[in-house]
């Protein structure tokens, strides 16, 4: 179902990231929020650049450079010591540039379901940093080697990547968050942002999409358990 799903909505390979327009959605009262749900999706540099001290320095002096050095920024991407969102910037960035980039390497799953007060995200990334908006607003963000959340982090991409070996690419805006009543996985990935939606019931017992859901609960309430104590 999730295939069929994906080539519903228009999922083909996607040629030229760089006519790709981001739009800064805002589906929580607060703009702090907002900044960082849309900061998750890895689709505008510009975030990071008002987001990230230190960044004359190090690999984000590579992935800032008003003339990139292409090498730099493969090392950059290709080191899977860094974070999956820095990899992630760091292929889109050689991707608006014409390069070619791997596909399929799978840094993050970002899973948004909207309730009755707002909408709730986890997101998960490749190295094992975790980060939760709850509806209301609140938090959670675990971060670092050895966070107490980092295995389920990465069980969750491990059972994510049999989908993203099966679909391909979306070759549009990134659209609003989903409306009541659906969930919306959406798959960091090397080539490009991945994506499922559909009624949460459907997607539950989807062969695909079921697996990555259920690991996302165990992250969710693991998270959810830490975060608040």
């Amino acid at each position: 179902m999730l295939r069929k799903l994906l080539t519903a909505m228009g999922a083909t390979p996607a040629t030229n990231s760089s006519a790709i327009v981001t739009e800064f959605y805002k589906p929580y009262p607060e703009e702090r929020i907002n900044f960082l749900y849309n900061l998750l999706f890895c689709d505008d540099i510009h975030l990071f650049k008002t987001h990230i001290t230190g960044k004359e320095v190090g690999l984000w002096s590579a992935l800032f450079a008003e003339q990139p050095d292409k090498g730099a920024l493969r090392k950059v991407a290709d080191d899977e010591a860094n974070e999956g969102r820095v990899r992630a910037l760091a292929f889109n960035r050689l991707r608006t540039l014409g390069e070619t980039v791997p596909s399929k390497r799978l840094l993050g799953v970002i899973v948004e379901v909207p309730l009755e007060q707002g909408l709730d995200v986890l997101a998960a990334f490749s190295e094992g940093d975790v980060r939760y908006l709850n509806q209301s607003g609140k938090v959670v963000i675990f971060e670092g080697r050895g966070n107490p959340v980092e295995g389920l982090a990465k069980e969750l991409i491990a059972v994510a990547q049999p989908v993203i070996n099966e679909i391909g690419p979306w070759d549009k805006n990134r659209l609003p968050p989903p409306k009541a009543g659906n969930v919306r996985i959406t798959f960091l990935v090397s080539d490009g942002l991945y994506f499922g939606e559909g009624a949460f019931a459907a997607m539950q017992q989807d062969a695909m999409a079921g697996p990555v859901l259920s690991k996302a609960t165990q992250l969710l309430q693991q998270t959810v358990k830490i975060g608040v104590e």
